[in-house]
């Protein structure tokens, strides 16, 4: 008897020990999900600057997928600028780059050196607007450009985001484009991209990032209408990838939670399973940031 009990308790001995040697060698299971990395900014390259640089490094030290905000070379888009300007910086990341187009790479005929220069990687050439998934997170690239790609609430970029949203089954749901709905001061903000908000607001999206004002701001969670509340989303404007600021003219933006000018670098997001993080990274010898947490809906 004691003979059985002691082989008995040997062998649930031994099967827990197979079941916790095979969870550490499978890893994480299915019901978890690793944290993915965005990293990224707008407003970027410039064969006259080299802040352009000093942000490229940082993406250097940082792995995950890059994404760009617009803008991503100045003062043209063209393909010789592309190549002499944005790709000896933040084009030596391209393989890991979801980009966004801008007003200024709209200065060739239907950004057609933007889409030669990304290819694939820029969504559908004439179009500009794609998805793609990373850990328990959708993620959805638009084009704000209106005048070029319309924007209206029944255009066919609208009808795509809507069915786009509709199949997406991930928990937590961010966009991004160039150009912002809310900006402090005048002239940076962009009425005609609230068909988009609305879209992802009744789809339950946390996130929206974008460029053009060539400075940081983070807003509180706020529904299209800019009204404060727990169930809105959080706007970044992160035109600080390189390209320095014009001025500043006020006034701020009541909604606005965290401001900075004349500080290039970068936003850090690491997107968990039911909830996210950020971080702006300045450049080296800039002390500037800004940090924190906000729950999937």
């Amino acid at each position: 008897m004691i003979k059985t009990v002691s082989l008995l308790a040997s062998v649930a001995l031994g099967v827990l020990v197979a079941c916790v040697a095979a969870t550490l060698t499978a890893g994480p299971s299915s019901g978890q999900t690793a944290t993915a990395t965005l990293v990224g900014a707008g407003d970027i390259a410039s064969c006259s600057q080299s802040n352009d640089s000093a942000t490229a490094r940082l993406l250097g030290n940082i792995p995950g997928t890059v994404f760009t905000l617009g803008d991503n070379v100045y003062p043209s888009g063209t393909a010789d600028r592309f190549r002499n300007c944005y790709d000896p910086t933040w084009g030596r990341y391209k393989a890991r780059t979801k980009p966004t187009l801008g007003n200024h790479d709209y200065t060739t005929n239907g950004a057609s050196a933007y889409f030669d220069y990304f290819g694939a990687r820029a969504g559908a050439r004439g179009k500009g607007y794609y998805s793609y998934d990373r850990g328990a997170w959708h993620i959805v690239a638009l084009n704000s450009n209106c005048g070029y790609v319309s924007c209206a609430s029944d255009s066919a970029q609208a009808n795509w985001l809507r069915k786009d949203l509709e199949a997406n089954d991930k928990t937590c749901t961010l966009a991004y484009w160039h150009e912002p709905l809310y900006a402090s001061g005048t002239g940076s903000n962009a009425p005609e991209v609230k068909p988009f908000w609305n879209i992802l607001y009744r789809h339950d999206a946390e996130v929206i990032l974008a460029g053009h004002a060539h400075r940081y701001e983070r807003y509180a969670k706020i529904t299209p209408g800019g009204a404060r509340s727990a169930n809105g989303i959080r706007q970044f404007i992160v035109g600080t990838g390189g390209e320095p600021g014009g001025d500043f003219d006020g006034p701020y933006h009541p909604d606005m939670q965290r401001f900075k000018r004349n500080t290039p670098g970068v936003l850090k997001l690491s997107l968990r399973a039911d909830s996210y993080a950020w971080r702006f990274i300045p450049i080296a010898g800039e002390t500037f940031t800004d940090s924190g947490t906000g729950p999937c809906h």
